[in-house]
């Protein structure tokens, strides 16, 4: 079976993965990645870049010698207390951070670092960020990220017309940027004014892969409580059965450039912008596909599945079903024939809601349309 007929089988209803029913095994993997990332967060702490946290830097171009371990001695040999963050960049580049220094020290390590890697110190360009411009960065991010999350909650709920699909879309926004973030602490990668702009960025997708699994779910639910085939939490989770195969098509297209981008920035170029946004990218887009389809919905039936309406409903279809199945067992196995498609639904709506108009045909009428009493012929020939 290839993956195009397993999609349509999905699409069509003939095969179903049960997203819904298994919704607390997908809960139990979502909180044990966040916290995971939040443990990661308080224990070993983000590597906020030079941006964030302010000092001197020097950049070193056109090295023969590329150890990092060479630019520590240097430094260290300087200022001894202090600890510089050495790091290749490109082939030939070296980049050099180290707390605030005077300029003194400045002078001093900019001439051990042109002895040691044997360049020009002329060559050597330093340059030194304040902390202030650093804590004015990370105030505006915050900022941007509150007002980001304030407008998709609002945009959300206006479009869908229920908070509820805003309050678990929302949840599934945190869940991307807490796992995204957590990583940046686990693997010690330096968060920088790029990395802030992965992070909006991945927020973004996840939002929009979120809405496309949510107006589907909006149109197998319309009048979902008039239907006498599927329960809310049924057809919620047809309708990510129906968004799976478009989310992972989606998903590995723009991983595998992305993943080409972080392999290039971390490998062979070094630290540098490219490295810093494309891990933001690359865990951010794995991690909104799976709070799209396995924590967004599932919450999002969590949401509803207590209203009276839908808790009405759900009962009459698992009631029908009862019967259904108490009257094969009395009849010695032969299935009822108690199936019919979704046009028999949607006439079940159109009927209603042609009724209350009253131009409804009367209960009872066999559905023939009178004909017409038949006019006396003229003779042929003869005008009156």
């Amino acid at each position: 079976m290839g993956f195009a007929t397993f999609g349509n089988d999905l699409y069509s209803g003939r095969r179903t993965i049960q997203f819904i029913e298994r919704r607390k095994t997908w809960y139990l993997i979502a909180v044990v990645m966040s916290v995971i990332s939040l443990a990661a967060l308080l224990v070993i702490h983000l590597n906020p870049g030079i941006e964030f946290r302010g000092g001197s830097e020097y950049r070193l171009t056109k090295v023969s010698d590329t150890s990092t371990l060479i630019g520590d001695e240097a430094v260290t040999s300087v200022v001894a207390d202090t600890q510089p963050i050495v790091s290749k960049v490109g082939v030939d580049g070296i980049r050099v951070q180290t707390e605030k220094l005077t300029e003194a020290q400045t002078d001093q390590v900019k001439t051990a670092l042109a002895k040691a890697y044997k360049v020009p110190e002329d060559s050597i360009n330093a340059s030194f960020v304040g902390p202030s411009w650093g804590a004015d960065v990370s105030r505006k991010a915050i900022q941007g990220l509150l007002v980001f999350l304030v407008l998709v909650a609002l945009v959300i709920a206006a479009y869908f017309r229920t908070w509820k699909m805003a309050a678990a879309g929302l949840v599934a926004l945190l869940h991307d940027l807490l796992i995204t973030v957590g990583v940046y602490a686990l693997t010690g990668f330096e968060v920088t004014p790029a990395s802030v702009i992965g992070f909006l960025t991945i927020l973004g997708y996840s939002l929009y892969d979120t809405v496309v699994v949510f107006d589907k779910v909006r149109e197998n639910t319309d009048r979902v409580t008039l239907s006498t085939r599927r329960t809310f939490a049924e057809a919620a989770n047809l309708a990510v059965n129906q968004t799976l195969v478009r989310s992972i098509n989606t998903s590995v297209v723009a991983l595998l450039p992305v993943g080409s981008i972080l392999f290039i920035g971390a490998f062979v170029l070094g630290a540098g912008t490219l490295r810093d946004i494309s891990l933001a990218l690359f865990v951010g887009i794995a991690a909104g596909t799976y709070s799209s389809i396995f924590v967004a919905t599932p919450l999002l039936v969590d949401l509803r599945r207590r209203e009276p309406e839908i808790v009405a409903h759900t009962q009459r279809i698992l009631k029908r079903r009862s019967e259904a199945a108490a009257k094969q067992s009395a009849s010695g196995g032969t299935e009822p024939d108690d199936r019919h498609d979704e046009s028999t639904d949607d006439a079940q709506v159109v009927g209603a809601g042609v009724g209350a108009t009253g131009s409804a045909r009367p209960t009872g009428t066999t559905g023939q349309r009178r004909q017409p009493r038949k006019s006396k012929s003229r003779p042929s020939g003869q005008r009156r």
